[in-house]
């Protein structure tokens, strides 16, 4: 029922109220009263004056229960629009809600449709002013079917009004043909069949205007009461009517009083709806009894009223902290933002989040219908929000994917290419510019993935690992060097000890020798040319040689200097291997950032860097003692 009719219909029922109320202070035979849901009638009637019963009306209006619920969800709009084809040829007074339904469903899907147009213009640039709706052929054949129903609608309750009026007039002349047999006195006795005819005529004639139905009914019992008195009938066969009455009334008060014991409240209130239907259609009882049985039936509808108007008190309540509640899920879900989600983790996660309210969603009930309806909207277009959000960054990423891959395939096959080189120092330098370019390039799909970065470290250790052999041999050519001086020294010691007359030409020889083999470890070389220096010193004084003697460490043949010059040339020489350790150093450093590959040729390579890189600084620390040395020389 819409709120504008459940408006009208309360109003009504008030007015009667408030005619029924006023009913109870007359003396009549019946008495008919209206009882209200809201504030059940319990005045009793004054002791001074004869309450007669009264066919109790229905009490306000039980909320229509919902039309069957149709299956609306997934429908098209061409599906909506023959639904509501057959709905309206259906007789007008059914399909009130179903009209509502489809009418609600076709037009959700057309303001979508509309939202949709109008992005997609707005997207082309046009401005939201010059955007019209297109015409939809649907729409219009619903309007049609909705204009003749509205026609329809306004044909009945104009046909209902105008028999309504009829039914009226049709009682007010019984009321009247009543009021003549009640004025002839002398022939009243042959008129009671006429009476009791004419009273099931009025009863059979239908419902009238709701303004003129109690009233219309008081002159009714009034003109039936001033025939019973004027009848001055059979006492016999007045009291066989009102023990006829009085049995039916009573087994109305029996039923009354259980409903007090059912379950369903709703089933229980329009029980007694009907039963206060049939008590309005039963006659009279004796006058002695008529209070005491209006009594009772009416404290056992009381007593429902009550339990009827608790239920929907409750349940307003429930839907009072359904809508409630889910105004805080709508809060929750606008609060999400997406703005920061930048990886497929962080969707995955924040999509759990909306999958779990809308979990939440569906536990909770059912609020007010008006209020249901706006916040499942409000709800929905949060969630659909978020799906197509994701849904775009998902078509990005795959995009984005696809490049990164393309990119990394590229560096793959540069390493490839560059893995068998022996240029260890301009290769190296690559290496580690491409090392440095697959770290800026974000990630690839995820199948993709292990196998491009496998075949990328493969190309690294590679070339890693044939530098790693190459400086091994150089190694092993330095100790046999380092073995080769120790034999020079091994001999200049003999030969200044046996200090034959060929001693000096011996030496000289050694001299020669030693300046031919070539570097030792760089650990080895100052110790090693400290004794070297040391012996030849001692035989150019043993021996009286003269001649220039060695200086520098013993690894450079180039021309022998004296004083300052031998001091600057070495300085510089030790500046220049300084520099270079220092660069070496350095790139080493950047790529233990990179080569933390979990795989065992990516660990032995780690290892080897920490060992040179170690290895360096110590280097580097003994070339920045020497170069103090000679700065302080």
């Amino acid at each position: 029922m819409e709120p504008r009719e459940q408006s009208e219909s309360m109003n009504n029922l008030e007015k009667d109220q408030i005619l029924s109320t006023e009913a109870q202070n007359e003396p009549q035979e019946v008495v008919s009263e209206e009882v209200k849901v809201e504030e059940p009638a319990t005045e009793e009637p004054k002791a001074e004056e004869p309450v007669a019963e009264e066919a109790v009306a229905e009490e306000t209006a039980a909320p229509e229960e919902p039309a069957p619920k149709l299956e609306l969800a997934g429908k098209t709009k061409s599906e909506l629009v023959e639904m509501m084809r057959t709905v309206a040829a259906r007789p007008i007074e059914e399909v009130k809600d179903e009209v509502q339904a489809i009418k609600a469903a076709f037009f959700a899907l057309r303001r979508e449709e509309t939202a949709q147009e109008k992005e997609a213009f707005l997207a082309n640039g046009n401005e939201e002013s010059d955007f019209t709706p297109k015409e939809d052929a649907d729409e219009n054949d619903l309007k049609e079917l909705l204009n003749v129903l509205k026609e329809r609608r306004t044909e009945y309750n104009a046909a209902q009004e105008a028999n309504r009026e009829a039914n009226l007039e049709k009682k007010r002349q019984i009321i009247v043909l009543i009021n003549e047999i009640a004025n002839d006195p002398d022939n009243i006795n042959r008129q009671f069949n006429r009476v009791k005819q004419l009273q099931q005529e009025f009863k059979d004639a239908g419902e009238v205007p709701a303004t003129a139905d109690t009233e219309i009914w008081k002159e009714f019992q009034r003109a039936t009461e001033r025939f019973y008195d004027v009848l001055k009938m059979n006492k016999e066969l007045r009291d066989y009517d009102f023990k006829k009455n009085l049995e039916l009334k009573q087994q109305l008060c029996e039923e009354a009083e259980a409903l007090d014991e059912e379950t369903d409240i709703v089933a229980a209130f329009r029980k007694l709806q009907e039963l206060h239907n049939n008590w309005r259609e039963i006659g009279p009882v004796a006058k002695e009894l008529r209070e005491e049985l209006w009594a009772r039936f009416k404290a056992a509808s009381s007593a429902i009223n009550k339990k009827y108007q608790t239920f929907f008190e409750d349940r307003k309540s429930k839907e009072k902290e359904n809508a409630d509640a889910k105004t805080e899920l709508c809060e929750k879900i606008e609060q999400i933002s997406t703005d920061n989600l930048k990886t497929y983790a962080q969707w995955d996660e924040v999509t759990k989040q909306i999958i779990a309210l809308q979990e939440d969603w569906k536990k909770l009930g059912y609020a007010s219908r008006k209020a249901n309806a706006a916040l499942f909207a409000r709800f929905r277009k949060s969630c659909d929000e978020f799906f197509a959000k994701k849904a775009e960054f998902y078509k990005n990423m795959k995009e984005e994917l696809s490049s990164n891959l393309a990119k990394k395939i590229d560096l793959c096959e540069r390493a490839e290419a560059l893995m068998d080189s022996t240029d260890w120092k301009e290769a190296t330098d690559k290496f580690v510019e491409m090392q440095k370019e697959w770290k800026t390039i974000g990630p690839v799909v995820k199948k993709y993935s292990d196998n491009v970065w496998k075949r990328f470290i493969a190309a690294c250790d590679h070339f890693f690992e044939e530098k790693k052999k190459q400086n091994v041999n150089v190694h092993a050519v330095e100790h046999d060097n380092l073995k080769a001086k120790k034999e020079v020294i091994a001999n200049l010691k003999a030969t200044i000890e046996e200090a034959a007359e060929d001693a000096a030409q011996t030496v000289r020889d050694l001299m020669d020798r030693w300046q031919e083999i070539g570097h030792v470890p760089f650990k080895e070389k100052d110790k090693i040319y400290a004794q070297y220096r040391e012996l030849v010193d001692k035989a150019f004084e043993t021996l009286n040689m003269r001649g220039s003697r060695p200086r520098g460490d013993g690894g450079s043949r180039g021309p022998r200097q004296s004083g300052g010059d031998r001091n600057l040339s070495e300085r510089d020489r030790l500046v220049r291997t300084y520099e270079q350790r220092m660069s070496e150093l350095k790139t080493f450093e950047n790529n233990m950032g990179f080569l933390t590959a979990n795989t065992k040729s990516g660990n032995s390579l780690v290892q080897e860097m920490e060992r040179r890189i170690a290895k360096l600084k110590e280097e580097i620390a003994e070339l920045e003692q020497k170069i103090k040395e000679l700065d302080n020389a």
